[in-house]
């Protein structure tokens, strides 16, 4: 299935996207795409709705963020062999850890805004991992089985802040906006293997990043079951695996962002992404 939530911000609604690539409402199945909904059991009473029953959603109605109540944003750093390459830094041995507010959480088609004083804001496209299953210091052979479904992230970063400001990356993550996720959750039953995924990203047209999730260091199994060693893991908590080579520090000289530019980002059966980059008001 692939699920949505449409609206306004801050007062989405559950949807469904039938075959016919139609959104569907389910509000009156479910209250949101969130908690005990992502359960195995949640899935599966949606998965037996007929999507004829369900009233049509207008076509040019707002898609929201397609998980609600996300409790956290947990990312991994230098994750893609290529982007570590890119970076000249050493591959990790152990996966990097880092997170992004949930306030930077938005639309996958809202504009990015550009805080106050941003100079180098750059550009992530990343496999979003949707927890659907508590998870607790669990190994890697049950790690999929706690996976609602899979999802796009931006990781969009502020370069000088995450690298210039004292070493903590969240300040360069975590600014309002930041966090483009959706259009689609799509269930994990879609995925026959989220380790053979291409993802691209376009700035202006313009191919930056073109890559695979093949080449993770670390894969989506090991990853859950690594994180799951030193937290728990909700529903509806999202992991961002990981960015491809292509990203605007990486080249040289280095590419940022401007505001007017148009981002256009996509997984392979996860949709796309398109978001306009402006100074904040």
């Amino acid at each position: 299935m692939k699920l949505v939530r449409w609206g306004n911000t801050g007062t989405e609604h559950p949807g469904l996207l039938d075959e016919s690539g139609q959104i569907r409402d389910l509000s009156s199945l479910i209250d949101d795409i969130a908690g005990a909904n992502l359960s195995d059991e949640g899935l599966a009473r949606i998965a037996a709705t007929d999507p004829a029953n369900l009233p049509i959603v207008a076509a040019q109605t707002r898609l929201g963020p397609c998980v609600g109540a996300i409790g956290k944003i947990i990312c991994i750093g230098l994750n893609y062999r290529d982007h570590a390459r890119e970076a000249k830094l050493a591959e990790p041995k152990e996966p990097i850890i880092f997170f992004k507010a949930t306030s930077a959480i938005i639309g996958p088609h809202d504009p990015i805004e550009f805080p106050a004083n941003a100079e180098k804001v750059d550009w992530e496209v990343e496999l979003g991992v949707v927890i659907g299953k508590t998870a607790r210091r669990i190994n890697p052979a049950q790690a999929l089985d706690h996976v609602a479904g899979y999802c796009i992230v931006n990781d969009v970063s502020e370069r000088a802040w995450q690298m210039e400001r004292g070493g903590q990356w969240d300040k360069g993550k975590s600014a309002d906006t930041f966090a483009p996720i959706g259009p689609w959750l799509v269930t994990r039953d879609e995925v026959t293997d989220p380790q053979r995924l291409p993802l691209w990203l376009d700035v202006d047209g313009v191919r930056r990043q073109d890559g695979n999730t093949a080449d993770m260091i670390f894969g989506v199994a090991e990853l859950i079951a690594y994180v799951s060693q030193f937290m728990s893991l909700h529903p509806g908590d999202i992991i961002a695996t990981g960015t491809p080579a292509g990203v605007g520090m990486g080249f040289a000289p280095p590419v940022y962002l401007q505001p007017g530019q148009t981002l256009q980002l996509g997984i392979q059966g996860l949709g796309t992404q398109q978001n306009r980059t402006q100074s904040a008001a």
